[in-house]
């Protein structure tokens, strides 16, 4: 409804024009009215037509050049008109310029043609916007050292779980059911976050005297050293003191020199860290 009522003003508009053209070939006094009542047409039009003032940017301007277009005809033929040589060449010449002007405005319809390109261009942003969100580059996947690694990423050090913001670093096999692991942090610098020993036994469903947290000798806060599990023992004519330093000498070999083992009972450690 609404575009049928703006083209009729549109076709009202143009003959409307094309009358004021016709009268100013022999009077002058329609030259500055019908200038004026132009330019006041072209206001009006764009005021109503706020989807076209309102463009993309990179078609606002065309839009707003090609809607003002047969008014700026308009006026410019007006002044012609005054401005143009008696005699009836001139006439003609004038006569065919306003022939052109009502032909183009009538067959072209710069108001409905500057609409459509401003739809356009909103149909294109949209589908410019649209194809942006379906190519948008997913963040990449964490990329980590080893499986246990990941395991440890993914079920400990996650948002909200028992060491966010932590990394494995290393992990050692010290016995069949015991497992040394160097926890450090994600950001350089920063200390590794308090280790909840019962939330560590809980989701590992490991008794508490099976895991030990602890600062790594000879290194910073960045760093802790995690020992789960039962800790192996050797023989026993070997007697327990040296049985638990040997033990601890073996794990002192990569990461933890100078730490005594800590005696404990038997625990099967997940496959992950086997």
């Amino acid at each position: 409804m609404l575009a049928r009522v703006r083209g009729a003003v549109g076709r009202t508009a143009t003959v409307a024009g094309a009358l004021v053209l016709a009268g100013g070939l022999g009077n002058d006094v329609f030259t500055l009215p019908g200038a004026a009542a132009a330019v006041v047409a072209a206001g009006v039009g764009l005021a109503s037509n706020p989807k076209v003032v309102r463009a993309p940017e990179s078609v606002r301007w065309t839009a707003i050049s090609l809607y003002a277009a047969p008014h700026t005809g308009c006026a410019a033929i007006l002044v012609g008109e005054r401005l143009a040589p008696d005699g009836p060449v001139s006439v003609l010449v004038q006569a065919a310029v306003i022939a052109l002007w009502t032909g183009a405005t009538w067959m072209l319809r710069p108001g409905l043609t500057a609409r459509e390109l401003t739809d356009e261009a909103h149909a294109q942003e949209l589908a410019d916007a649209a194809k942006a969100v379906e190519t948008a580059v997913a963040p990449a996947a964490p990329v980590y050292a080893s499986a246990a690694a990941q395991w440890w990423g993914e079920t400990f050090a996650v948002e909200g779980g028992i060491a966010p913001g932590t990394v494995l670093l290393d992990h050692q096999q010290v016995g069949e059911q015991c497992v040394a692991l160097i926890i450090g942090t994600q950001k350089r610098g920063q200390p590794v976050p308090d280790i909840s020993k019962p939330g560590l036994s809980a989701a590992l469903d490991l008794p508490e005297e099976q895991i030990d947290v602890g600062p790594v000798p000879g290194r910073g806060a960045g760093v802790r050293l995690l020992v789960l599990g039962q800790r192996p023992v050797t023989e026993a004519e070997e007697g327990p003191l040296d049985s638990d330093a040997a033990v601890w000498a073996e794990i002192a070999a990569s990461a933890m020199p100078g730490v005594e083992l800590i005696e404990s009972n038997t625990y099967e450690m997940p496959k992950e860290l086997t």
